[in-house]
Protein backbone atom coordinates (compact mmCIF):
# COMPACT_ATOMS: atom_id res chain seq x y z
CA UNK A 1 0.00 0.00 0.00
CA UNK A 2 1.33 3.57 -0.66
CA UNK A 3 2.23 5.78 2.05
CA UNK A 4 0.42 9.50 1.45
CA UNK A 5 1.07 12.65 3.26
CA UNK A 6 -0.73 15.41 2.82
CA UNK A 7 0.10 19.31 3.60
CA UNK A 8 -2.52 21.46 4.69
CA UNK A 9 -4.02 24.33 6.65
CA UNK A 10 -6.67 25.37 8.58
CA UNK A 11 -9.79 27.41 6.11
CA UNK A 12 -8.13 25.90 3.30
CA UNK A 13 -10.88 24.69 0.48
CA UNK A 14 -8.42 22.96 -1.73
CA UNK A 15 -6.81 20.95 1.23
CA UNK A 16 -10.86 20.02 2.24
CA UNK A 17 -11.00 18.97 -1.59
CA UNK A 18 -7.73 17.16 -1.69
CA UNK A 19 -9.13 15.29 1.61
CA UNK A 20 -12.36 14.45 0.54
CA UNK A 21 -11.13 13.48 -3.25
CA UNK A 22 -8.09 11.04 -1.35
CA UNK A 23 -11.15 9.47 0.88
CA UNK A 24 -13.18 9.00 -1.83
CA UNK A 25 -10.36 6.87 -3.39
CA UNK A 26 -10.52 5.00 -0.36
CA UNK A 27 -6.78 6.29 0.16
CA UNK A 28 -5.46 6.15 3.80
CA UNK A 29 -3.25 9.34 4.21
CA UNK A 30 -1.24 11.42 6.71
CA UNK A 31 -1.96 14.97 7.45
CA UNK A 32 0.44 17.20 8.28
CA UNK A 33 -1.56 20.55 9.56
CA UNK A 34 0.64 23.45 8.99
CA UNK A 35 -1.40 26.08 10.96
CA UNK A 36 -1.04 23.70 14.25
CA UNK A 37 2.72 22.23 13.18
CA UNK A 38 5.77 24.65 12.72
CA UNK A 39 8.10 21.66 11.92
CA UNK A 40 5.86 20.60 9.61
CA UNK A 41 6.79 23.69 7.35
CA UNK A 42 10.12 22.69 7.18
CA UNK A 43 9.69 19.17 6.13
CA UNK A 44 7.51 20.89 3.48
CA UNK A 45 9.82 22.48 1.91
CA UNK A 46 12.54 19.94 2.36
CA UNK A 47 10.56 17.75 0.85
CA UNK A 48 9.10 19.61 -2.11
CA UNK A 49 10.96 23.01 -2.06
CA UNK A 50 7.66 24.61 -2.12
CA UNK A 51 5.81 26.54 0.57
CA UNK A 52 1.99 26.47 -0.98
CA UNK A 53 -0.56 23.97 0.19
CA UNK A 54 -2.51 21.48 -0.06
CA UNK A 55 0.68 19.39 -1.44
CA UNK A 56 0.50 15.25 -1.93
CA UNK A 57 3.40 13.13 -1.60
CA UNK A 58 2.62 9.51 -2.53
CA UNK A 59 5.58 7.18 -1.27
CA UNK A 60 8.02 10.64 -1.60
CA UNK A 61 7.07 11.27 -4.98
CA UNK A 62 5.56 14.71 -5.19
CA UNK A 63 2.15 14.89 -7.11
CA UNK A 64 1.38 18.45 -6.08
CA UNK A 65 -1.76 20.51 -5.24
CA UNK A 66 -5.58 19.86 -5.83
CA UNK A 67 -5.36 20.37 -9.72
CA UNK A 68 -2.51 18.07 -10.32
CA UNK A 69 -4.53 15.24 -7.72
CA UNK A 70 -7.51 15.68 -9.70
CA UNK A 71 -5.72 15.44 -12.74
CA UNK A 72 -4.00 12.42 -11.84
CA UNK A 73 -7.66 10.90 -10.50
CA UNK A 74 -9.20 11.52 -14.06
CA UNK A 75 -6.64 9.98 -15.99
CA UNK A 76 -6.32 6.99 -13.88
CA UNK A 77 -2.78 7.82 -12.64
CA UNK A 78 -3.53 8.17 -8.63
CA UNK A 79 -5.31 4.77 -9.08
CA UNK A 80 -2.11 3.55 -10.01
CA UNK A 81 -0.48 5.11 -7.36
CA UNK A 82 -2.48 4.11 -4.98
CA UNK A 83 -2.01 0.46 -6.19
CA UNK A 84 1.37 0.20 -6.11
Amino acid sequence: MSRITVYTTDSCSFCARVKGLLEASGATFSEVNLARDPVGRAELVHRTGMMSFPQVLIDDRLIGGFAELHAAAESGELDALLAA
